[in-house]
């Protein structure tokens, strides 16, 4: 049974809360891991336990190419086939029509795709984008939406933005009866009327939650945390906000002091693979030679 409740609020808009899943529950303010491919690289199911992670975040775009949706639930399903027993929640592929554009054909149907691992036509619409999530077994499902690139104009903003509506309504139509929450992701680019018009009509759809998207994709970092701020605002408080691709440490604490609940990024796990660490004292760079004979804590805050 999914649902969200908040226990405890502050003066400036944070909280805490916690969200129900068939897999668990999840402690908010929350950070997912990125396993776009069913593994968060660089760690086992274990290790992401003992850090304290509580749910993740896969890709069905990804997932559905290898080792393709159907095979995962015959397998079991995602948490099986992983070996997470936690929550999962599974960005839908909308990101990916904008990293892999230069593969990919939108129309009002949906997408059409050249696999980026073998050139093979691939088909997404918002209703395969349900099939798929609900065959992986996820706890949490996203609808597919169309972002616009940093730069975009107004019409180009409006017009995803739109798009992202009618494929809401397809999203909701075709959810129905199937066990993931579906949360609909908000768009509009930078435009703060274009924000508000779409959020007023998403939520208008009551989508189990909501996300925050197309932000981080190029612009000013003033203009993602203005944009960011305005858009938790016209969220619901009663359901849990989630805010795609967005995770320094620094970015948390102002998002989290905004409302929002969930987020992801593969910031973490990459810097990681590259010798860069967050510390209280800000980021450390292990590989430079200064740590090379040096024994001592890389935190000494911390007792990891």
């Amino acid at each position: 049974m999914f649902g969200f409740d908040i226990i405890a609020r502050s003066r400036g808009g944070a909280r805490a809360g916690t969200l129900r899943t068939p897999n668990g529950t999840v402690n908010t303010p929350a950070f997912m891991p990125v396993g776009s491919n069913g593994t968060v690289r660089g760690l086992t199911p274990v290790q992401l336990s003992q850090a304290g992670v509580e749910i993740l975040l896969a890709n069905a775009y990804h997932l559905a190419l290898r080792p393709g949706a159907e095979t995962v639930r015959q397998l079991g399903g995602l948490h099986r086939f992983m070996g997470w027993r936690g929550p999962i929640l599974t960005d839908s592929g909308g990101y990916q029509l904008f990293s892999l554009a230069n593969r990919v054909k939108i129309s009002e149907k949906g997408a059409v795709f050249r696999s980026h691992i073998d050139g093979a036509p691939f088909v997404l619409t918002p209703e395969e984008a349900v099939r798929i999530q609900s065959d992986l077994g996820v706890d949490i499902a996203m609808a597919f939406d169309v972002l616009t690139a940093a730069g975009s104009d107004r019409d180009s903003a409006a017009a995803a933005a739109e798009r992202t509506l009618r494929w809401a309504w397809r999203t909701r139509r075709s959810a129905e009866g199937r066990s993931p929450a579906f949360f609909g992701i908000m768009q509009g680019g930078l435009f703060d009327d274009l924000r508000r018009a779409n959020a007023e009509a998403l939520t208008g759809l009551d989508f189990d939650g909501y996300a925050v998207g197309g932000l981080s994709v190029g612009e000013e970092r003033d203009e993602t945390m203005r944009v960011a701020q305005l858009s938790a605002a016209l969220l619901p408080s009663s359901k849990i906000r989630y805010m795609m691709g967005m995770g320094t440490p620094l970015d948390l604490i102002r998002l989290v002091g905004w409302g929002y609940d969930l987020f992801d990024c593969v910031i973490p796990t990459r810097n990681g693979r590259n010798g860069t660490l967050f510390t209280r004292r800000g980021s450390l760079m292990i590989r430079n030679s200064a740590h090379a004979l040096d024994g001592g804590a890389v935190d000494e805050d911390c007792d990891c």
